[in-house]
């Protein structure tokens, strides 16, 4: 008997996959719902450990797809950060209550986008942001903890990186770059926690057809996208997803 023996099991990894596929080939932010979609089916945990392989799988696509195309000064600050976040997460995920961590993360990343979409309104040309790279590592330690517990790195990722306005190829590399290295990072408390075992990674290896196929079809959209229109598509992803993680939060 397979994780996904069950049908609805089945129809829900699915889902996921195609999801985590969009946030991989450059909607980021979106593959945070996989996660929750998933445990909707199996336990969190469970969950979490079975898509952690496809995670990786469709690192490597997005990797390779904009190899060319990423930001050495933003990856340098906020990967040690990063890496600080997921050592955090890994100690003290026993003691953190995951509802309350996406009810908060869920409530910034609403106001965030709402906030982007006014400042920005009938194309409005706004400064990009020139913060300093410490800011980063500090959100960067966000990203590392929140995708640790829930794979939900995303939103804090944004927080800081949309702000800078960064051709919209190299935004997508960039976060290919940083996820890539990220989901590395936490295979070893996946493995010491017994959740990453022989049934979840045969579970993956079902899904990842599916996996590496979402992820080429939402590079080619987001090579062929305007650059002005895939800003605006992200702030209204991370309200729809800021709104989603405050229900599931407060449900």
């Amino acid at each position: 008997m397979t994780l996904l023996s069950d049908p609805y099991a089945l129809v829900l990894a699915c889902l996921a996959v195609v999801i985590v596929g969009m946030a991989k080939g450059g909607f980021a932010g979106v593959g945070t719902l996989g996660t929750p979609l998933l445990a909707l089916a199996l336990p969190p945990a469970t969950a979490a450990a079975l898509l952690l392989p496809i995670l990786i799988v469709q690192d490597v696509i997005s990797v390779w797809a904009f190899r060319k195309t990423w930001d050495r000064w933003v990856v340098a600050w906020m990967l040690p950060g990063a890496a600080v976040g997921v050592v955090a997460g890994s100690l003290f995920s026993a003691h953190v209550h995951e509802d309350q961590l996406l009810l908060a993360l869920g409530l910034i990343t609403l106001l965030f986008g709402l906030y982007r979409l006014w400042v920005e309104r009938g194309g409005r040309i706004v400064a990009a942001s020139t913060s300093p790279g410490w800011v980063g590592s500090l959100f960067g330690a966000a990203m590392g903890l929140t995708s640790q517990i829930a794979h939900a790195g995303g939103p804090p990722l944004q927080m800081w990186l949309t702000p800078r306005r960064l051709p919209h190829q190299t935004y997508v590399g960039t976060s290919a770059i940083l996820f890539a290295v990220v989901n590395w990072l936490k295979v070893p408390s996946y493995l010491a926690l017994g959740t990453l075992n022989r049934e979840t990674l045969t579970a993956a290896a079902l899904l990842v057809p599916l996996a590496i196929v979402s992820t080429l079809v939402s590079v080619r959209i987001i090579r062929r996208m305007d650059a002005a229109r895939f800003y605006t598509v992200i702030y209204w992803l991370m309200v729809l997803l800021g709104a989603k993680l405050v229900w599931d939060g407060i449900s």
